[in-house]
């Protein structure tokens, strides 16, 4: 690939490991500089295979499949954690840029060893332990190490509310999961707080106004994005500049979201991190100068960071798969949802749906989060999603 200067975008080759909807708005944003991208997915009705230049059959999560896939492109990302680093070491050492680092990855990808990071780097996360299984976990209770309410999260592989079980009383221990743990006090939760940060090749960063995530307590999901977070002028500076110092600490290329709890008394804590564009920058592609995933491709480029000032308050809503269907997916209520002045519908092009999976989002914007908020309401009421 020729100098960053002067560079033809129509000849670098993008690869994604990851065809879902990040990977799609990932393309979406792409596909503005006429940047050829590359998808690798194990479906071929993943959300980016009708956007994307070329799209590959392949497991992720296998060497020979990241390999060889590595090899047809010029800079490799991701849009899922759970993908083989081991392969993506190799690509990197035969000279292939990969962002994020996969030495970094490593880490983020288990929730154990990102705590360790925290903690080697003085940064506030609740106490916790690390344990092999759940029999581990009953006994730490019989012994009176681990002391209820607490929270059980596997070490690999948990997202959007998978890997995650809330322990609050003996009953609940019937609800642990099986295998290696990471087990933390459960924070006396005021508000969710999520800041993405980009950080490019030359070491710039660049920091996306705090968003509030309101959550789906069945679907332990985000339900409700408020952007801009409504924080003190202080608590908003310290949340900024803890997602500065955790940037720091991992020193990783690309887009970092870094997810908070306020606590009751507000003290902040890290939750995790996540080393792609993620669900709570959803918003940018509407309310921001530039949205979460121009700003990763600036950052693995090595182009200079775009501004992350706000066009206008916004409320993102995720369209959910409906209780009680699964099946081909049908959109009911769309036709009185994009009449609503300000709403943005995004669907994923997800064929299937079922109770409470993620089959879109709808950005609201207005001048006023409350406004958003009850258009977003109104959305969310309205737009079922059945089959």
């Amino acid at each position: 690939m020729s100098s960053i200067n002067k560079i033809n975008f129509s000849d670098s080759k993008l690869g994604i490991l990851g065809g879902g909807q990040l990977g799609k708005m990932l393309v979406n944003a792409a596909n503005n500089w006429s940047i050829t991208s590359f998808i690798l997915d194990p479906s071929k009705d993943c959300s980016a295979a009708t956007v994307c230049s070329n799209f590959i059959i392949g497991d992720f999560k296998k060497y020979e499949d990241v390999y060889s896939f590595g090899k047809l492109v010029d800079i490799l990302t991701i849009e899922i954690e759970d993908v083989n680093t081991d392969a993506l070491l190799q690509l990197e050492k035969e000279g292939l840029l990969v962002f994020p680092e996969p030495q970094v990855l490593e880490i983020i990808k288990d929730k154990g060893l990102q705590k360790k990071i925290y903690d080697k780097h003085n940064l506030p996360t609740s106490k916790y332990i690390l344990l092999n299984n759940k029999e581990e976990i009953i006994a730490a209770v019989n012994e009176g190490k681990l002391k209820f309410p607490f929270v059980q999260k596997t070490r690999k592989f948990g997202y959007d509310g998978k890997g995650v079980a809330v322990i609050k009383t003996q009953e609940d221990l019937a609800g642990l999961l099986d295998g290696e743990s990471l087990v933390e006090d459960l924070v006396a939760i005021q508000k969710e707080i999520s800041v993405i940060i980009a950080r490019n090749r030359k070491g710039e960063v660049a920091i996306f106004p705090p968003v509030e995530m309101i959550f789906n307590s069945a679907a332990n999901l985000v339900e409700f994005l408020l952007s801009p977070a409504n924080l003190s002028k202080e608590i908003e500076k310290e949340v900024i500049q803890l997602a500065i110092e955790v940037s720091n600490a991992f020193q990783l290329t690309g887009v970092l979201a870094v997810e908070m709890f306020l606590d009751k008394n507000n003290k902040i804590y890290i939750n995790e991190v996540a080393p792609r564009p993620h669900n709570s920058g959803h918003q940018t592609i509407e309310n921001a100068h530039t949205s979460q995933y121009e700003q990763h491709l600036r950052a693995i480029f090595g182009l200079p960071l775009g501004s992350t000032k706000l066009i206008s308050p916004s409320v993102m809503v995720n369209l959910l798969g409906e209780e009680g269907y699964s099946g081909q997916a049908i959109y009911s209520g769309f036709e009185q949802c994009i009449q609503i002045e300000g709403a943005n519908l995004h669907l994923y092009g997800k064929k299937e749906t079922r109770p409470y999976r993620k089959m879109g989002h709808a950005t609201v914007l207005d001048t006023s989060i409350e406004n958003a908020k009850k258009k977003a309401q109104i959305i969310q009421q309205t737009l079922k999603i059945i089959s």
